[in-house]
């Protein structure tokens, strides 16, 4: 594993947030390393936002602590700020800029190495050095988010926030943007996302922490997540002639679970392999004739349906969590 986990980051103990009656945040407790790519997974109004905004310092907690590179985000908001980079839901820049120029002013603002060089660097670290002279009007959708994740690391940031940084892409613009965020923490910087795609949290995430209703529900490796079920892969086929008793194929070897309905099997099992080859074996005994055999692995949606009961749903778009005091902090031109 990339990260090291004698070194923590971020720690938050019991983080609470409310907006009137609603409790946005419920007790959050997280544990970060330097160097890992962690997500933060959930439905829209899960609360994930709130707690980005909490450790950028955006917001005050209502209770709990969190320290970021040993800073707490309250008594230490002007040394955390310096040592964050924050990557918006929406960031407004100026049209008729090029993408050199952004990055120059940016860095100019912080303070920091505004060479050519160094623009350079950024531009290659989100592979746009052929936009250099583009101006942001010109570049895509795609283009512009990694654009803004350039800005957000002219400081050079120990920790990098992306908010839903993928929200709105087509799925090549969100693949190059994953290497993107790859690359970032291969350059040494600690990357924390929201994201309601759970395809996205699978592939780019070294730890997860799945949340839902404000609280966080589980904490792993997406494959440790997923080892945790049940059953880890399924087995499905249509019956094109015969039938099968569910007990029959209950009994299989590896099978935790058997679904027969409308002319259609589907086995959770522990081992695909091995309860493929059984039922292959039970269908010829059987003379029952198969159709359309597939076995697939189980996800991260499938956890959240066993950790919730409900299957996850996730709308398209911008994250709403309850309902903020200043809803205008989340987009706008970045500032420090």
């Amino acid at each position: 594993m990339p990260f090291d986990q004698s070194d923590i980051v971020i720690e938050t103990h019991n983080l609470v947030k409310r907006y009137g009656d609603i409790v946005a945040v419920d007790g959050v407790d997280l544990t970060v390393y330097q160097g890992e790519i962690f997500g933060i997974l959930g439905p829209n109004g899960a609360g994930k936002t709130t707690t980005l905004e909490m450790l950028e310092g955006l917001r005050a907690p209502d209770s709990g602590s969190a320290r970021l590179a040993g800073f707490d985000i309250v008594d230490d908001i002007d040394d955390v700020r310096k040592i964050i980079g924050v990557q918006l839901q929406t960031t407004s820049l100026f049209d008729y800029l090029t993408a050199a120029e952004i990055i120059e002013l940016f860095a100019g603002l912080y303070g920091v190495d505004a060479t050519p060089e160094r623009v350079d660097a950024l531009l290659s670290l989100v592979n746009l050095n052929e936009k250099c002279d583009a101006r942001v009007d010109q570049l895509s959708g795609g283009q512009q988010q990694r654009l803004s994740i350039a800005l957000s690391l002219v400081n050079d940031p120990v920790i990098a926030f992306m908010d839903e940084p993928t929200t709105g892409l087509d799925p090549g613009a969100r693949r190059d943007l994953w290497q993107t965020v790859r690359n970032m923490r291969d350059q040494g910087t600690t990357v924390v996302l929201t994201t309601h795609y759970m395809e996205e949290a699978e592939i780019l995430c070294d730890r997860i922490a799945i949340m839902d209703f404000g609280k966080v529900i589980a904490l792993d490796t997406p494959r440790g997540l997923i080892r945790a079920l049940e059953s880890v892969a399924r087995v499905e086929a249509d019956i094109a002639r015969g039938s099968f008793d569910r007990s029959d194929l209950e009994a299989l070897p590896a099978v935790a679970e058997a679904i027969t309905a409308n002319g259609r099997i589907e086995l959770h099992t522990t081992n695909a392999q091995q309860s493929l080859a059984a039922l292959l074996n039970l269908s010829a005994k059987s003379g029952v004739d198969l159709l359309d055999l597939r076995t697939s692995q189980s996800s991260l949606e499938d956890v959240f349906l066993d950790l919730t009961g409900r299957s996850y749903v996730s709308d398209e778009g911008e994250d709403v969590d309850p309902e903020p005091e200043e809803p205008s902090r989340r987009s706008g031109l970045l500032r420090r």
